[in-house]
């Protein structure tokens, strides 16, 4: 039987894995840590919390599901296929929080908890119910692999833990399966031949189709290599600058949390122009200033350049389609004392940017390299997208919930977010927003990176700046 093309990875997912192989610190995992008022409610026993993960994970099949290969190579992508051995106890556990649980220890906690990569025999997600937060609070950190999700367009498995209300007698009520493996997963879909053969014929036809969509939208095709060329052009003539935020990296992580209220930085790009993203970005190149600075570098005059991961998922995309997401290459003006003049920059260049379609460059890219056999592009899709010459630091911007949220009864109170690192890439940064206020989560590594706290501090600063002119 061939395998169903959608539970095959496409080359984006494959990517993902590959960067892992070829180099043990770029751990391509993706998620957070979710902090929750006990006010309201209760925190969960871990039986509780596996008992209703278990009721609903029939809505997302990928977690119950493996990898077919646990490494990427040869004449076909892996696909995912039932895990007959499959136990939710392996992947849901309670943790505690060393005193007195302030932040402090809540990021040393989650820099530990994303430094050891998700293990690929099973299927690839955890969660951790963690207690002995300050206060009484609780919380959830989870990762998922990023070949499973894209973080920005597709529900993962903390959505179904979330609740806009309060309702934990609806949640105590509820029927649940016993945790072991779910109906059909003895059921194994490997056939590795059948399935070449499968893909090959599947990528010929994509590629037809993608000839006959060239053929009769000739402006699209060639606004998508003009932009693919620029990228090539971005990436061999006019390298990102050379900085100590470009080193060999390992597995060990620090993190740090820096936050703002979602209004006033809103009312700042009013004010000068530019859009929410425009100055978290200029708030984020503030910091990086001030690091370059206490480092003793010389501040690039072409500003740091910032991979920022945009969304390409339509609304007919199913989730099951795995990643669709690609990238704008956003100069940082690090080189720039004044805020204000920072944000109009940036506001400037990604305008620049959206009216060229720059967008349309990596996505592109990735289209190609859907359409070749895997033993042409793994290697090469997985080093030229995440080259350090490409870019210096990876600035994601991600939307939660305008409302609040709650899950067993319990108010979320805000989320830590965390966004891997390449190899070579010593530091990400994501920006989350949730109910009003805004969570930057600082993900670097441990080694390469013992003064996080100098740029945690230029954020904060930067954002202070800014929050004046909103005043």
């Amino acid at each position: 039987m061939f395998q169903c093309m959608t539970d095959t990875l496409s080359a984006l997912d494959a990517a993902f894995l590959e960067l892992e192989q070829l180099d043990e610190g770029a751990l391509m995992s993706i998620g957070g840590t979710l902090v929750f008022d006990p006010q309201a409610g209760r925190a969960p026993t871990v039986e509780e919390l596996r008992a209703t993960l278990s009721a609903r994970l029939s809505a997302l099949p990928r977690y119950t599901q493996r990898l077919s290969d646990t490494r990427v190579g040869g004449l076909a992508w892996p696909h995912w296929e039932p895990d007959p051995k499959f136990d939710i106890r392996h992947h849901v556990r309670r943790a505690r929080v060393r005193a007195p649980g302030g932040d402090r220890q809540l990021c040393e906690w989650t820099a530990k908890f994303f430094s050891r990569p998700l293990g690929r025999a099973r299927p690839l997600w955890e969660i951790v119910l963690l207690d002995g937060l300050e206060d009484g609070r609780w919380a959830l950190a989870h990762k998922v692999h990023h070949c499973l999700v894209d973080g920005v367009g597709s529900v993962d498995v903390i959505g179904l833990l979330l609740d806009e209300q309060p309702d934990t007698e609806r949640r105590r009520t509820e029927s649940a399966p016993p945790a072991g493996p779910p109906a059909g997963a003895g059921r194994s879909l490997r056939s590795h031949t059948p399935e070449a053969i499968a893909q090959a014929t599947s990528a010929g036809v994509r590629a037809g189709e993608a000839t006959l969509h060239a053929a009769l939208h000739p402006r699209e095709a060639l606004g998508r290599a003009r932009a693919l060329t620029e990228l090539a052009v971005r990436d061999e003539l006019i390298g990102a600058p050379r900085t100590s935020l470009n080193v060999p990296i390992g597995q060990t992580r620090r993190f740090a949390i820096v936050r703002a209220r979602l209004a006033e930085m809103k009312a700042v790009g009013r004010e000068l122009g530019g859009s929410f993203n425009d100055v978290m970005l200029a708030a984020c190149a503030g910091g990086l200033r001030r690091l370059l600075i206490e480092r003793e570098e010389p501040l690039p005059r072409s500003g740091l350049r910032a991979m920022v991961p945009v969304n390409v998922r339509s609304d007919s995309d199913a989730p099951e389609r795995g990643n669709r997401v690609s990238s704008l290459f956003v100069e940082l003006p690090v080189a720039e004392a004044d805020v204000a003049e920072r944000v109009r920059k940036i506001a400037a260049r990604t305008r620049q940017l959206k009216a060229s379609g720059a967008a349309r460059g990596p996505t592109a890219m990735l289209d190609l390299a859907d359409m070749a056999p895997p033993v042409l592009n793994e290697v090469s899709l997985a080093q030229t997208a995440f080259s350090r010459r490409l870019f210096n630091v990876t600035i994601t911007n991600v939307p939660g919930s305008p409302d609040p949220m709650y899950a067993f009864g319990s108010e979320l109170r805000e989320v830590l977010p965390i966004v891997p690192l390449a190899a070579d890439h010593a530091v990400g940064i994501t920006i989350f927003t949730y109910n009003g206020m805004v969570s930057v989560g600082i993900n670097a590594d441990r080694n390469s990176v013992p003064d996080l706290d100098v740029l945690a501090a230029g954020i904060e600063e930067s954002l202070g700046e800014l929050r004046a002119l909103a005043a």
